[in-house]
């Protein structure tokens, strides 16, 4: 076949030589499977082989055979004449030599570079005619995008570079939530370029915490930038007045006088405290991060994001499952914590499961797990009946890249009304699980005692 003209020496047989090595070589598809997009093949069959070989590797973890591929096609494909063709280009791939997998292996990066950067282009061609001044910033966004395709942006370094700057305690800098014995626990709280989650069923307190944290930040000196999507900004505002204040908001109009004077102090604080209401019905990583833009344009640099929360944020291209657009999300949050040098913040619903669960874990996060591969660190709240007409949660690290983890704290002091949230009065999961123990060997000493009882009345 001849070779394409516009994918220069990357056409044809590269590509036929690239989707074999993504099929037959695992450790090469785990490289290259998130960033490789198959709009990039300039065959539509190929678009089609590549679209499901990337599927099944995102839910299955690894390659399709070619047998797979066959009876995927078999399956999907409702065209005759689309089935004959895959199945053409398939024997193609198949047989093709690939002596020099190493090449193809070394362009394969330098190939999403290639095809991500003529979308680029025709996207700021665009602009350019229809005028638009408003999207004039996307124009940098779009060729940066392209051109960091794949690329680790720390670069790497040899393991004895800088060893006293690695080696002095607040290398991190993390900033803290403002929950006793949680910030012990996470040596300090989270640093810029990390992103933490609060999982949660609905009407646990993720808004709350969230709140608290942000709220923490700024009084410590820090800027904040709270965003959220359901609730009323005058709810936020109020929160906010209650950390401050200790008054729950439905008392605050009534005490109006008495919460003035108690917020006076926190008005001058170092750092800026900004919430906004963005819609949720269209919002993208992309828009949340272009808003982010305008408002250190303006003046404002931020040291903490705080999303509430990240399921209602969309993928910014279309999938055929809900599962692979929430990864994106998650990984795209990630990026512009990292890209903006903050600290990243916010919360995912818990599933079903979740709701009658003493104790939430990480595989109680609804819609993909993939969201829980991206966080640095996961907190997991719950609520039993009994605890929410107390006041009390239990709160669990379920996930820590960045200090202890399979931490269970019972019974935490959780005031949605106050939001004060303390774990000193709870215990951990060794306390825990060394008082069921205690409650299970109670019982089974009482049963015997009662067998025992039995026995001599008799």
């Amino acid at each position: 076949m001849k070779e394409s003209k516009s994918f220069g020496y990357l056409g044809h047989t590269f590509q036929v030589k690239l989707i074999n090595q993504i099929i037959t070589d695992k450790k090469f598809a785990n490289n290259i499977i998130e960033v490789i997009d198959p709009k990039y093949f300039d065959n539509q069959y190929f678009k089609l082989i590549s679209q499901m070989s990337k599927e099944y590797f995102e839910k299955y973890n690894t390659p399709p055979t070619f047998d797979v591929l066959d009876q995927m096609t078999r399956l999907e494909v409702s065209s005759e004449m689309a089935r004959t063709n895959i199945f053409d280009m398939l024997v193609e791939i198949r047989e093709c030599e690939v002596e020099d997998h190493l090449w193809i292996q070394e362009k394969a990066l330098k190939f999403c570079k290639q095809q991500e950067l003529k979308k680029a282009i025709v996207k700021v061609n665009k602009i350019i005619e229809k005028g638009d001044f408003e999207s004039y910033d996307k124009c940098e966004e779009y060729i940066r995008v392209a051109t960091q395709i794949g690329e680790v942006t720390d670069g790497a370094m040899d393991v004895f570079q800088d060893l006293d700057e690695a080696l002095i305690d607040d290398f991190r800098d993390p900033i803290p939530l403002g929950i006793n014995g949680i910030d012990n626990i996470l040596d300090g709280g989270l640093a810029k370029g990390e992103i933490g989650v609060f999982l949660a069923p609905t009407g646990v307190g993720k808004t709350t915490v969230l709140t608290k944290v942000a709220n923490t930040a700024y009084n410590m000196g820090f800027s904040v930038l709270q965003i959220f999507f359901e609730d009323n900004p005058k709810v936020i505002q109020r929160k906010h007045i209650t950390c401050w204040s200790g008054i729950p908001a439905q008392e605050q109009s009534s005490r109006r006088e008495e919460v003035l004077e108690k917020i006076t102090p926190y008005k001058q604080g170092r750092g800026k405290l900004i919430i906004e209401k963005l819609p949720s019905d269209r919002i993208t990583i992309a828009s949340i991060k272009n808003r982010i833009r305008k408002l250190i344009a303006e003046g404002n640099k931020f040291d903490m994001i705080v999303l509430d929360y990240i399921d209602c944020v969309l993928p910014d291209k279309h999938f055929n499952e809900v599962w692979q657009g929430e990864g994106l999300v998650m990984r795209q949050f990630e990026s512009m914590c990292n890209e903006l040098d903050v600290a990243g913040w916010t919360a995912a619903q818990g599933n079903r499961t979740s709701i009658s669960s003493e104790v939430v874990t990480t595989d109680m996060m609804g819609g993909s797990i993939k969201k829980a591969q991206v966080g640095h660190v996961i907190i997991t709240l719950a609520k039993t009946l009994q605890q929410k007409e107390m006041g009390l949660a239990t709160i669990a690290i379920t996930k820590s890249r960045v200090g202890q983890d399979g931490i269970v704290f019972e019974n935490c002091k959780f005031d949605n009304a106050t939001l004060q949230i303390d774990t000193e009065q709870s215990q951990t999961l060794l306390g825990l699980e060394q008082e069921r123990e205690r409650r299970t060997a109670d019982r089974v000493r009482a049963a015997l005692d009662r067998r025992n009882q039995q026995i001599n009345q008799q």
